[in-house]
């Protein structure tokens, strides 16, 4: 679990957008099945990325990104930014589920790659 997510859970931000779930690339096809037959794959709005699987569904009106193989690009460059299972900094549970959160440093640093300053300062301003 990473982005806005992950800052709701770690009590940065009151409230959530979507759910974005990074998977490897090795996991994505699985992960894409089990989304699918939660909810509808939707058209895909990816934006300035260069993400090896992304896709977007709708599961009981909730937005999900998943993202394998999660890459950002700035200024023509890419900057790889794959899921590490050594870069789970913790577990959040919900509804009796281990759910894993990504590092909130690490999404400082792709929040700054995507200009999002708002986030990064959200962070900065709580500390990591």
């Amino acid at each position: 679990m990473g982005a806005s997510l992950l800052l709701w859970f770690k009590g940065y931000v009151d409230d959530f957008h979507d759910v974005d779930l990074l998977v490897t690339v090795g996991d994505a096809e699985k992960m894409e099945g089990i989304l699918r037959s939660m909810g509808s794959l939707q058209p895909s709005t990816r934006g300035s990325y260069a993400t090896k699987r992304f896709r977007e569904f709708t599961i009981d009106g909730v937005d999900v990104d998943m993202m394998g193989g999660y890459a950002i690009v700035r200024d023509g460059r890419v900057y790889d930014c794959e899921l590490e299972p050594s870069q789970v900094a913790e577990y959040a549970e919900v509804y009796g589920e281990r759910v894993p959160l990504h590092s909130v440093a690490l999404w400082r640093r792709y929040y700054e790659l995507m200009g999002r300053d708002e986030k990064v300062a959200i962070i900065d301003q709580k500390g990591i």
